[in-house]
Protein backbone atom coordinates (compact mmCIF):
# COMPACT_ATOMS: atom_id res chain seq x y z
CA UNK A 1 0.00 0.00 0.00
CA UNK A 2 1.22 3.45 -0.90
CA UNK A 3 0.63 5.20 2.42
CA UNK A 4 1.94 8.44 3.84
CA UNK A 5 1.67 10.14 7.22
CA UNK A 6 0.45 13.64 7.96
CA UNK A 7 2.61 15.90 10.14
CA UNK A 8 0.34 14.83 13.02
CA UNK A 9 0.88 11.13 12.28
CA UNK A 10 -2.44 10.39 10.58
CA UNK A 11 -2.43 7.71 7.87
CA UNK A 12 -2.92 9.25 4.42
CA UNK A 13 -3.24 7.80 0.90
CA UNK A 14 -0.76 8.34 -1.89
CA UNK A 15 -0.82 11.54 -3.95
CA UNK A 16 -4.09 12.55 -5.59
CA UNK A 17 -4.56 11.35 -9.17
CA UNK A 18 -6.75 14.02 -10.79
CA UNK A 19 -9.07 13.00 -13.61
CA UNK A 20 -11.39 14.82 -15.98
CA UNK A 21 -14.04 14.30 -18.62
CA UNK A 22 -12.11 11.48 -20.29
CA UNK A 23 -12.94 9.24 -17.31
CA UNK A 24 -16.68 9.54 -18.08
CA UNK A 25 -16.51 8.12 -21.60
CA UNK A 26 -17.87 4.69 -22.54
CA UNK A 27 -15.45 1.91 -21.58
CA UNK A 28 -15.44 -1.90 -21.85
CA UNK A 29 -15.18 -2.52 -18.10
CA UNK A 30 -16.14 -0.95 -14.76
CA UNK A 31 -13.81 1.51 -13.03
CA UNK A 32 -14.21 2.42 -9.36
CA UNK A 33 -12.51 5.56 -8.07
CA UNK A 34 -12.33 6.77 -4.46
CA UNK A 35 -12.99 10.51 -4.25
CA UNK A 36 -11.91 10.83 -0.62
CA UNK A 37 -14.00 10.42 2.53
CA UNK A 38 -16.89 8.11 1.66
CA UNK A 39 -17.15 9.40 -1.91
CA UNK A 40 -17.00 7.01 -4.85
CA UNK A 41 -17.20 7.48 -8.61
CA UNK A 42 -18.15 4.49 -10.78
CA UNK A 43 -18.03 4.31 -14.58
CA UNK A 44 -19.62 1.01 -15.58
CA UNK A 45 -19.38 0.68 -19.37
CA UNK A 46 -20.40 4.30 -19.81
CA UNK A 47 -22.98 4.54 -16.99
CA UNK A 48 -21.63 7.12 -14.55
CA UNK A 49 -22.63 7.10 -10.88
CA UNK A 50 -21.31 8.90 -7.81
CA UNK A 51 -22.02 7.86 -4.23
CA UNK A 52 -21.72 10.41 -1.39
CA UNK A 53 -19.37 12.78 -3.24
CA UNK A 54 -18.00 15.68 -1.18
CA UNK A 55 -15.95 17.69 -3.66
CA UNK A 56 -16.15 21.06 -1.94
CA UNK A 57 -17.44 23.04 1.01
CA UNK A 58 -16.77 20.61 3.87
CA UNK A 59 -16.63 22.29 7.28
CA UNK A 60 -13.42 20.65 8.55
CA UNK A 61 -9.83 20.90 7.36
CA UNK A 62 -8.93 18.38 4.66
CA UNK A 63 -5.68 16.54 4.00
CA UNK A 64 -5.96 16.75 0.20
CA UNK A 65 -8.03 18.32 -2.56
CA UNK A 66 -10.71 16.42 -4.47
CA UNK A 67 -9.42 14.65 -7.62
CA UNK A 68 -12.26 16.31 -9.56
CA UNK A 69 -14.47 19.36 -9.01
CA UNK A 70 -18.12 19.77 -10.08
CA UNK A 71 -17.41 22.04 -13.10
CA UNK A 72 -15.21 19.28 -14.55
CA UNK A 73 -17.94 16.60 -14.39
CA UNK A 74 -19.46 16.38 -17.89
CA UNK A 75 -22.39 14.13 -17.00
CA UNK A 76 -23.70 11.77 -14.35
CA UNK A 77 -26.49 9.27 -14.75
CA UNK A 78 -27.11 9.22 -11.00
CA UNK A 79 -25.86 10.55 -7.69
CA UNK A 80 -26.64 8.36 -4.67
CA UNK A 81 -26.63 9.59 -1.06
CA UNK A 82 -26.66 7.18 1.88
CA UNK A 83 -27.70 9.59 4.65
CA UNK A 84 -27.97 13.19 5.81
CA UNK A 85 -24.53 13.79 7.41
CA UNK A 86 -22.61 16.48 5.54
CA UNK A 87 -19.61 14.22 4.94
CA UNK A 88 -22.00 12.19 2.76
CA UNK A 89 -24.75 14.59 1.65
CA UNK A 90 -22.80 17.61 0.41
CA UNK A 91 -25.35 20.23 -0.48
CA UNK A 92 -22.77 22.39 -2.32
CA UNK A 93 -21.60 19.43 -4.41
CA UNK A 94 -25.13 18.26 -5.25
CA UNK A 95 -26.23 21.76 -6.23
CA UNK A 96 -23.17 22.42 -8.35
CA UNK A 97 -23.79 19.16 -10.24
CA UNK A 98 -27.39 20.04 -11.12
CA UNK A 99 -26.48 20.84 -14.72
CA UNK A 100 -24.66 17.54 -15.19
CA UNK A 101 -26.60 15.01 -13.09
CA UNK A 102 -29.68 13.28 -14.49
CA UNK A 103 -31.01 11.86 -11.21
CA UNK A 104 -30.49 11.94 -7.44
CA UNK A 105 -31.43 9.00 -5.20
CA UNK A 106 -31.52 8.65 -1.42
CA UNK A 107 -33.61 7.33 1.48
CA UNK A 108 -37.02 8.99 1.68
CA UNK A 109 -36.13 11.59 4.33
CA UNK A 110 -32.88 12.63 2.66
CA UNK A 111 -34.66 13.00 -0.68
CA UNK A 112 -37.26 15.20 1.01
CA UNK A 113 -34.47 17.47 2.31
CA UNK A 114 -32.90 17.47 -1.15
CA UNK A 115 -36.12 18.76 -2.68
CA UNK A 116 -36.35 21.50 -0.03
CA UNK A 117 -32.85 22.53 -1.18
CA UNK A 118 -33.86 22.62 -4.86
CA UNK A 119 -32.24 19.27 -5.67
CA UNK A 120 -34.63 16.84 -7.44
CA UNK A 121 -34.17 13.91 -5.09
CA UNK A 122 -36.01 10.63 -5.61
CA UNK A 123 -36.75 8.86 -2.33
CA UNK A 124 -36.56 5.11 -1.84
CA UNK A 125 -37.41 2.61 0.89
CA UNK A 126 -34.92 0.14 2.34
CA UNK A 127 -34.77 -2.98 0.12
CA UNK A 128 -36.31 -1.05 -2.77
CA UNK A 129 -34.67 -1.56 -6.17
CA UNK A 130 -34.35 0.85 -9.07
CA UNK A 131 -32.33 0.91 -12.26
CA UNK A 132 -29.74 3.30 -13.62
CA UNK A 133 -29.39 2.20 -17.24
CA UNK A 134 -28.18 -1.41 -16.99
CA UNK A 135 -27.19 -1.18 -13.32
CA UNK A 136 -29.61 -2.53 -10.74
CA UNK A 137 -29.42 -0.61 -7.45
CA UNK A 138 -30.93 -1.83 -4.16
CA UNK A 139 -30.99 0.00 -0.83
CA UNK A 140 -29.59 -2.11 2.01
CA UNK A 141 -30.25 -1.42 5.71
CA UNK A 142 -27.91 0.62 7.90
CA UNK A 143 -27.88 1.55 11.60
CA UNK A 144 -26.39 5.01 12.21
CA UNK A 145 -28.99 7.05 14.15
CA UNK A 146 -26.47 8.90 16.33
CA UNK A 147 -28.56 12.10 16.18
CA UNK A 148 -31.13 10.54 18.53
CA UNK A 149 -28.54 10.75 21.32
CA UNK A 150 -27.39 14.34 20.74
CA UNK A 151 -29.80 16.99 22.13
CA UNK A 152 -29.24 19.57 19.39
CA UNK A 153 -30.35 17.05 16.75
CA UNK A 154 -33.43 15.78 18.56
CA UNK A 155 -35.78 18.05 16.60
CA UNK A 156 -37.12 14.85 14.99
CA UNK A 157 -36.93 11.13 15.58
CA UNK A 158 -34.24 9.64 13.39
CA UNK A 159 -35.50 6.33 12.03
CA UNK A 160 -33.39 3.41 10.86
CA UNK A 161 -34.77 3.89 7.33
CA UNK A 162 -33.20 7.37 7.15
CA UNK A 163 -29.83 5.64 6.51
CA UNK A 164 -28.91 3.07 3.90
CA UNK A 165 -26.27 1.27 1.94
CA UNK A 166 -26.37 0.67 -1.81
CA UNK A 167 -25.97 -2.67 -3.61
CA UNK A 168 -25.08 -2.15 -7.28
CA UNK A 169 -25.30 -5.02 -9.74
CA UNK A 170 -23.14 -3.99 -12.70
CA UNK A 171 -22.24 -5.96 -15.85
CA UNK A 172 -18.81 -6.60 -14.31
CA UNK A 173 -19.78 -7.54 -10.77
CA UNK A 174 -21.52 -6.44 -7.60
CA UNK A 175 -20.35 -3.31 -5.78
CA UNK A 176 -21.66 -2.77 -2.24
CA UNK A 177 -21.37 0.16 0.08
CA UNK A 178 -22.90 -0.75 3.46
CA UNK A 179 -22.91 2.97 4.32
CA UNK A 180 -22.10 4.35 7.74
CA UNK A 181 -23.50 1.64 9.98
CA UNK A 182 -23.06 -0.40 13.07
CA UNK A 183 -22.58 -4.01 12.01
CA UNK A 184 -25.96 -5.64 11.34
CA UNK A 185 -26.66 -9.37 11.25
CA UNK A 186 -28.31 -8.94 7.85
CA UNK A 187 -25.05 -7.54 6.47
CA UNK A 188 -23.41 -10.90 7.19
CA UNK A 189 -25.89 -12.86 5.06
CA UNK A 190 -25.74 -11.14 1.68
CA UNK A 191 -24.87 -12.79 -1.63
CA UNK A 192 -21.14 -12.55 -2.23
CA UNK A 193 -20.22 -9.05 -3.46
CA UNK A 194 -17.26 -8.52 -5.75
CA UNK A 195 -16.30 -5.16 -4.23
CA UNK A 196 -17.09 -3.70 -0.80
CA UNK A 197 -16.64 0.04 -0.30
CA UNK A 198 -15.16 -0.59 3.08
CA UNK A 199 -15.59 1.67 6.11
CA UNK A 200 -13.35 0.45 8.92
CA UNK A 201 -13.78 3.36 11.36
CA UNK A 202 -13.34 2.13 14.92
CA UNK A 203 -16.29 4.17 16.13
CA UNK A 204 -19.38 3.10 18.07
CA UNK A 205 -21.85 4.50 15.52
CA UNK A 206 -19.81 3.10 12.64
CA UNK A 207 -18.87 -0.52 12.10
CA UNK A 208 -15.98 -0.56 14.64
CA UNK A 209 -12.64 -2.12 13.76
CA UNK A 210 -13.65 -5.59 14.99
CA UNK A 211 -16.93 -5.33 13.10
CA UNK A 212 -15.05 -4.37 9.95
CA UNK A 213 -12.76 -7.38 10.27
CA UNK A 214 -15.79 -9.64 10.74
CA UNK A 215 -17.49 -8.22 7.65
CA UNK A 216 -14.33 -8.53 5.56
CA UNK A 217 -13.78 -12.15 6.56
CA UNK A 218 -17.43 -13.04 5.93
CA UNK A 219 -16.78 -12.22 2.27
CA UNK A 220 -13.16 -13.39 1.87
CA UNK A 221 -13.02 -12.90 -1.91
CA UNK A 222 -14.47 -9.37 -2.10
CA UNK A 223 -12.11 -6.59 -3.07
CA UNK A 224 -12.02 -4.02 -0.26
CA UNK A 225 -11.85 -0.39 -1.39
CA UNK A 226 -11.09 1.54 1.78
CA UNK A 227 -13.21 4.61 2.48
CA UNK A 228 -13.82 7.00 5.38
CA UNK A 229 -10.13 7.36 6.26
CA UNK A 230 -7.14 9.59 5.56
CA UNK A 231 -9.14 12.57 4.23
CA UNK A 232 -10.17 14.83 7.12
CA UNK A 233 -7.44 16.40 9.24
CA UNK A 234 -8.69 14.82 12.47
CA UNK A 235 -6.04 12.56 14.04
CA UNK A 236 -7.94 12.44 17.33
CA UNK A 237 -11.31 11.47 15.82
CA UNK A 238 -11.65 7.74 15.22
CA UNK A 239 -14.46 8.42 12.73
CA UNK A 240 -11.88 9.71 10.26
CA UNK A 241 -8.45 8.38 11.20
CA UNK A 242 -8.40 4.67 10.39
CA UNK A 243 -5.03 3.16 9.50
CA UNK A 244 -5.10 0.63 6.62
CA UNK A 245 -1.99 -1.14 7.90
CA UNK A 246 -3.92 -2.38 10.94
CA UNK A 247 -6.19 -4.41 8.66
CA UNK A 248 -3.45 -6.44 7.00
CA UNK A 249 -2.78 -8.98 9.80
CA UNK A 250 -6.49 -9.44 10.56
CA UNK A 251 -8.12 -9.74 7.13
CA UNK A 252 -8.17 -12.96 5.14
CA UNK A 253 -6.48 -12.62 1.74
CA UNK A 254 -5.06 -9.17 2.61
CA UNK A 255 -3.92 -8.58 -0.97
CA UNK A 256 -7.53 -7.55 -1.69
CA UNK A 257 -7.21 -4.47 0.55
CA UNK A 258 -7.04 -1.41 -1.71
CA UNK A 259 -5.91 1.84 -0.12
CA UNK A 260 -6.42 3.70 -3.37
CA UNK A 261 -5.05 7.15 -3.96
CA UNK A 262 -7.89 9.62 -4.53
CA UNK A 263 -8.83 9.35 -8.20
CA UNK A 264 -6.96 6.07 -8.79
CA UNK A 265 -9.13 3.49 -10.61
CA UNK A 266 -9.79 -0.09 -9.56
CA UNK A 267 -10.80 -2.03 -12.68
CA UNK A 268 -13.50 -4.71 -12.72
CA UNK A 269 -14.05 -6.92 -15.75
CA UNK A 270 -16.71 -9.53 -16.48
CA UNK A 271 -15.78 -12.88 -14.96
Amino acid sequence: MNLRRSPKGQAMPGPVQPFGKEAFEKIDHTAVRWLGGAGIYINSRGTNIMIDPVMEGFDMDMLFDSPILPPDVPSLDALLVTHIDNDHFSRPTCKDLLGACRSYHAPQYVAEVMREEGIPGTGHDIHETFEVNDIKVTLTPADHDWQNFVPEFQYRHWAKEDYCGFWLETPDGIIWTPGDSRLLEEQLHMPDPDVILFDFADNMVHITFEGAVKLANTYPNAELVLIHWGTVDAPNMNTFNGDPETLVPRVMNPERIHALAPGEPLILTRK
